[in-house]
């Protein structure tokens, strides 16, 4: 049975502002042709299938467009609910799909398997959505429920003793933070304040032992935990720490004794990210950046002042720039004294302008050529005065 495994679509979500719909449109296309292309059997999906609990309505036409093309391409689907995800939302729509299209939703199901077949016989894909503890101690009386570690203890506990009346081949799919993986700061901060909230935390390796295949979702880059034990990504970058990683699914090829290959399927990047560094004027006028011209950019700015709309300057040279940040070099320290201290101890108008100037512009005062001028305008307003002064 050959599988391809894909988590994290994350349909309706915005980058910076932009949506992502028709990109991800075409990189969910390019999958469909390589379900159709490699023959496979089974598309799983783990979990983050929305971005939103409360997606648009034209989200829920392009997941209905994309598992249709995909069912159309010859494969079955096993999809499961991720945090981004409303299970009960996303379940809805289940009943009403065509035959071969299998979304898992309900934690009460974990244990019962989705099983499948070719010509080696059976395949148990056990669907395990996100299961968050304060949510399944309900499905689970008298079952310790704290973290989603026990969680998803419990929840393989059901699929091992499945496994062990029916056996054959199996195949795992869960939406959780895995010990032993790297997540993108992105990632990482969600991650952060889920630990916060006591709904996320991590769930070890040895948890998954037993299948022949674990299917994982929720960590946007490719990981490889174990032969067994994978993380997709998300088919599209989604914040400027994912630029230059790989995006793709895994094939994965189960003979009759359990798990034969897998092989990494690239998807196409529709627009690449780069971070650019250095002063507006820098970033403007660098002739090295005129490769970056169509790629998403996030400008970090380094000018010891802020710069007349630099939004608008940077799109400009590049159309998408999404994002800026100020790192300001080369600042003035900060001597301690007031606004008020240092225009009480300045000694000449030139020194009071340059004062003024060095507040607003948080630490830099006038440069050379200012001084030059404010001199020079100084000096002509002093020959004024003196001037209506003099008795003619």
């Amino acid at each position: 049975m050959r599988i391809l495994h894909t988590s994290d679509w994350h349909i309706g979500r915005s980058f910076h502002g932009n949506s992502t719909l028709d990109a991800l449109r075409g990189v969910l296309a390019t999958l469909t042709e390589q379900v159709r292309e490699h023959r496979v059997d089974v598309v799983v999906v783990a979990g983050d299938v929305f971005d939103s609990a409360t997606p648009a309505a034209s989200c829920y036409t392009m997941l209905t467009d994309v598992l249709r093309d995909i069912s159309d391409a010859g494969a079955q689907i096993v999809l499961t609910s991720g945090n981004h995800d409303n299970a009960a939302r996303l379940g809805f729509m289940a009943p009403l799909l065509r035959d071969g299209i299998h979304v898992v939703t309900d934690p009460a199901r974990v244990g019962t398997p989705i099983t499948l077949t070719d010509e080696h016989g059976p395949v148990h894909f056990y669907g395990i959505p996100y299961l968050e503890p304060i949510v399944v101690r309900g499905v689970w009386a008298g079952v310790p429920l704290r973290t989603q570690e026990q969680a998803i203890a419990h929840a393989m506990s059901l699929v091992h003793a499945d496994r062990a009346v029916r056996g054959g081949r199996s195949v795992a799919v869960s939406h959780c933070f895995a010990a032993g993986v790297e997540a993108s700061p992105g990632v990482e901060r969600e991650i952060r304040t889920d630990l916060r909230q006591g709904s996320l935390d991590v769930v070890p390796l040895s948890a998954f032992d037993g299948p022949d295949y674990v299917a994982l979702g929720h960590i946007h880059g490719r990981s490889r935990l174990g032969e067994h034990v994978r993380y997709s990504g998300a088919p599209l970058h989604y914040s400027f720490s994912e630029a230059g990683k790989p995006r793709g699914s895994w094939l994965v090829d189960l003979d009759a004794d359990g798990l034969a290959r897998v092989e990494w399927l690239e998807l196409p990047v529709p627009r690449p990210l780069v971070t650019l560094r250095g002063t507006l004027d820098e970033l403007l006028s660098d002739a090295s950046h005129e490769a970056h011209i169509d790629a998403w950019v996030c400008a970090v700015l380094t000018d010891a002042t802020p710069q007349p709309e630099p939004m608008r300057r940077l799109q400009q040279r590049f159309p998408h720039c999404a994002t800026i940040q100020l790192d300001p070099q080369g600042r003035v320290e900060d001597d301690g004294r007031s606004y008020r201290a240092r225009v009480v101890a300045a000694r000449s108008d030139g020194e009071l302008i340059d004062t003024f100037l060095t507040h607003v512009r948080e630490g830099e005062g006038a440069s050379a050529d200012e001084h030059e001028m404010l001199a020079d305008v100084i000096a002509s307003r002093a020959a004024a005065a003196h001037e209506a002064t003099v008795p003619a």
